[in-house]
């Protein structure tokens, strides 16, 4: 059986798994990067999965007290690592509709929660609330997220007008909800 590996969160201390934790990574000019595919070279240094612990550590320089030398970090990190997790989110959606992995549009999601064939509901922050309490009201055994607006949904998935996404039980659906949660962790924890 594989064991889990864990890192520790060099502000708050919390041993986790690597996937709850951000990867970092010190270029040779002495600049502070994201390495969230964890595959450049160097010491990693490893930061709870939020923007809050995020600013945290930029404030108080602890990427500095960590390597023992003077790095260049400033709060341009933080936006930094909020596009790149927007971005992964965003292009696994587009890899889920390429796959045939979801259905779009409020008549089709509802059937497909109805048939158990969803494994989770994307649902826009702009969705009307009429349609938003019928979603919920037949994914009551589903996660449902609101990370993203109905012109990102669009844009995305090269439609017009996607207020609903149902992602079918798929492992390609693990893989969008697992980027969309680390989305939502970074913005919401």
């Amino acid at each position: 059986m594989k064991t889990e590996e864990t890192r520790r969160c060099i502000v708050c201390g919390e041993v986790l798994p690597k996937e709850a934790l951000l990867r970092f990574t010190l270029t040779p000019d002495n600049l502070i990067v994201p390495d969230f595919k964890k595959k450049l070279p160097g010491k990693g240094i490893w930061i709870k999965n939020s923007k809050k612990i995020l600013s945290v550590a930029v404030e108080k320089n602890l990427f500095s007290k960590v390597l023992k030398k003077n790095v260049k970090t400033d709060f341009s990190l933080i936006e930094m690592v909020e596009k790149i997790l927007h971005k992964r989110a965003l292009d696994a959606i587009s890899l889920a509709r390429k796959a045939g992995s979801l259905v779009t549009g409020f008549e089709k999601v509802c059937e497909t929660i109805k048939k158990n064939k969803a494994a989770f509901i994307l649902e826009a922050q702009d969705a009307g609330e009429d349609g938003h309490n019928k979603i919920m009201n037949l994914a009551k055994n589903l996660d449902v997220f609101h990370t993203f607006t109905v012109e990102e949904l669009d844009k995305e998935l090269d439609k017009v007008n996607t207020v609903h996404i149902a992602f079918l039980q798929t492992q390609m659906a693990k893989t969008v909800q697992n980027e969309i949660s680390k989305l939502e962790n970074f913005l919401n924890s």
